[in-house]
C-alpha cells in the first residue's frame, strides 16, 4: 500500500509547470490546505503575477504570506502545505543583507524543521543548476545558496519531481 509522501519537492526551470503541479498534487491529497506564499508584491508585474496564482486556486486554500519565516508555518495539522517558491525565499534573505551564514543557517533550521513536521508539505523551487555561471558576485551567491538548499531539501525529501515543458517527472520516491 502506498501513502502520500510526508515532503515532496517540485523543481524544474522557470515557467516549467512547477506550481501547477504542486497545487494539483496539494488538492489531491486533501480539502484543507495552506500556501505558504514567498512572493512580495513590490511592483505591478509581481502584483498581477501574485493575483494570477491565487485567481488559480480553488475552494480550500487557506493563504500566509510569508516571505521569510517558513519555519513558524510549515506544521499545520490536518492540512497540506505548500511552500511556493523556496527560489524566492532565498532572494527574500539575500534582499535583507543577509550573510552566506545567515543562509545557510536558515536553510539549516528549514531542514531542520521539515525533518519534524508530520506534513504532508510540497515545496517548489527552480531548478538553477542547469544555467551557466553568472557574471556578477550576487547572481552567483544566489544560484550557489538556492541549489545548496535545493539539494538538502531534496536528500531528505519523500519524493522529488522535475518538472520540464508542463510534464512532472518523478526522479525520487521513496513513499511508501
Amino acid at each position: 500500500m502506498t501513502t502520500a509522501p510526508r515532503i515532496t519537492l517540485v523543481t524544474g526551470g522557470c515557467r516549467s509547470g512547477k506550481s501547477r503541479y504542486a497545487q494539483t498534487l496539494a488538492e489531491s491529497l486533501a480539502p484543507a490546505r495552506v500556501m505558504l506564499a514567498t512572493a512580495e508584491a513590490l511592483d505591478d508585474e509581481m502584483r498581477d503575477r501574485i493575483a494570477r496564482h491565487q485567481a488559480d486556486r480553488r475552494d480550500g486554500w487557506r493563504t500566509i504570506e510569508s516571505p521569510i519565516d517558513l519555519v513558524s508555518h510549515l506544521d499545520q495539522p490536518g492540512e497540506v502545505v505548500l511552500v511556493d517558491c523556496l527560489t524566492l525565499w532565498v532572494t527574500n534573505l539575500l534582499c535583507t543583507d543577509a550573510t552566506d551564514t545567515d543562509i545557510e543557517a536558515a536553510s539549516r533550521a528549514l531542514v531542520a524543521c521539515l525533518q519534524e513536521v508530520a506534513g504532508p508539505v510540497i515545496l517548489v523551487t527552480n531548478e538553477v543548476g542547469m544555467g551557466i555561471v553568472p557574471m556578477n558576485k550576487l547572481a552567483r551567491r544566489f544560484r550557489d545558496q538556492t541549489g545548496f538548499l535545493t539539494q538538502r531539501i531534496a536528500a531528505m525529501a519523500d519524493r522529488v519531481v522535475f518538472t520540464v515543458a508542463g510534464i512532472p517527472m518523478v526522479i525520487k520516491n521513496e513513499a511508501l
